[in-house]
């Protein structure tokens, strides 16, 4: 029979090691995106998201890929019978074209599928800074209450680029974002690549946002040849690990010092658009792998 003192004791053993256990290891989720292999049919791409050691599907549409017009003419249930045979699932739905105002139906599919973001870019003035990309942003929030209202419904997020020529590019731009915006049902997809002219600013950036306003982040780098056809070796500089000049282990330090849940994409723009990054999808999922065996280095560097 235990006595009251043992018991006591064994108590606050318990409580003492509960209070000073570890936090959860940093941990990245990647997610696969299918403009990486062009129009490769999606019976093709799926099987390579476990082998990408990522968790999820990214699905894009023309101009990029296809993979979107190819469940559209497939089907809902023979794409989710695709997703059970592979063991994946859908994490995001990029849809540019749609622009953030005409998300609603999309939403709703995506739901449907138990996909949780959908990615397009922002509205209103190019490139605005100051005092301009404050009223953008705060016309912009406002203009997006319903869509949110509805994403919010729906369990979803919306997830917004900072791409050049849109409202959301400049530094000021995303900081007002992240000033104004109180849903955690928006945010932004964070993209290195157009930030090159302020590259010494990500890692503030990314602790100016915060977790709670990066659903998604994009570890891709500027090169030439997102725009033009260059070498392949420079082209492919876009992807980490493959020469770029950012440093990662600056990136994954902070995301580690937001503790940042949301989900990466190891991702790079061919040049003409709609075509694979390399030749074979085997060649396709080793640069990722490379890129992500790159980044996860970065992690252990910085632990």
């Amino acid at each position: 029979m235990i006595t009251r003192r043992t018991f006591l004791h064994t108590l606050g053993a318990a409580a003492a090691g509960s209070a000073l256990a570890a936090p959860e290891p940093f941990r990245l989720r990647y997610v696969l995106s299918s403009a990486l292999y062009g129009e490769t049919p999606l019976d093709v791409i799926l099987p390579e998201v476990s082998k990408a050691g990522c968790e999820s599907i990214d699905i894009w549409c023309k101009a990029h890929g296809n993979q979107r017009e190819q469940i559209a003419e497939m089907g809902d249930d023979a794409f989710a019978a695709l997703l059970e045979k592979n063991h994946t699932k859908l994490g995001v739905s990029t849809r540019y074209p749609l622009g953030p105002m005409k998300l609603q139906d999309e939403m709703a599919w995506l739901k449907k599928l138990g996909g949780k973001i959908v990615l397009c870019g922002s509205s209103g003035p190019k490139n605005p800074e100051g005092a301009e990309a404050k009223a953008a942003l705060q016309k912009f929030m406002e203009d997006m209450k319903p869509h949110v209202a509805k994403a919010e419904e729906l369990g979803v997020t919306i997830a917004i680029e900072n791409h050049a020529n849109t409202a959301l590019y400049h530094p000021d731009s995303l900081r007002y974002f992240a000033e104004f915006n109180r849903s955690p049902a928006l945010g932004v997809a964070f993209a290195f690549h157009h930030l090159h002219e302020w590259q010494d600013q990500i890692p503030a950036l990314i602790r100016d946002l915060g977790a709670a306003q990066l659903p998604f982040v994009y570890f891709q780098e500027y090169s030439e040849g997102i725009s033009k056809k260059v070498s392949k070796e420079i082209e492919m500089q876009q992807m980490p690990g493959f020469g770029g000049p950012l440093d990662y282990r600056l990136v994954v330090e902070a995301l580690r010092g937001i503790r940042f849940a949301g989900v990466v994409s190891c991702f790079m723009h061919p040049t003409p658009r709609g075509v694979p990054i390399l030749p074979t999808t085997a060649e396709v999922t080793a640069a990722v792998n490379k890129s992500r065996a790159y980044v996860e280095n970065c992690l252990k560097e910085t632990a």
